[in-house]
């Protein structure tokens, strides 16, 4: 049996770890199998600058954390390697990063997730990192509401026309 110290090491570990799922935005599980070092490293990277995180955590202390937070339906999930990406800032760019990086790495699988407190499955979070960022649907937005305004605009410009015409 395990000694009351190394207990009380792992019950703060879950603890600690409990937190950072209470306050993020995106807890991302993903399978890391065949993929090298210097992958991982770049991958950490790119996330780091999204500031995100990526480690790997044994599923038992993950799943333990996952309950005090009272997040249900990932225990299948945690078979097997698991890496844990977490961020508290967006969710989206974290995802996009992890949804490119598995689609570069054929053996690189998410696994599941939660986002802003749901939980999602693989194909939920994949479909969620093929939308545009919001960056890109709110120059969508402005352009669309422009080339309407523009278009009210030359009307407005042709009924001017039409009744300066009809008094002259």
């Amino acid at each position: 049996m395990a000694s009351e110290k190394i207990l009380n090491q792992k019950k703060e570990e879950v603890s600690k770890l409990a937190e950072k799922f209470k306050d993020a935005k995106l807890v991302l599980l993903t399978d890391y199998r065949g993929i090298n070092v210097g992958d991982v490293t770049s991958l950490r990277s790119d996330l780091r600058n999204t500031k995100a995180e990526y480690k790997v955590i044994k599923n038992n202390i993950t799943k333990r954390a996952l309950a005090e937070c009272k997040i249900e339906g990932l225990d299948d999930q945690l078979e097997g390697p698991t890496a844990v990406i977490m961020s508290t800032e967006d969710y989206l760019e974290p995802l996009k990063i992890i949804y490119k990086f598995s689609k570069d790495n054929e053996y690189y699988k998410i696994k599941g997730g939660v986002v802003e407190g749901k939980v999602m499955t693989a194909q939920e979070l994949i479909t969620l990192a093929k939308l545009p960022s919001k960056e890109t649907l709110l120059s969508m937005l402005a352009g669309a509401l422009l080339g309407n305004i523009s278009k009210f605009a030359v009307a407005l410009d042709q009924v001017r026309v039409q009744k300066e015409s009809a008094e002259a």
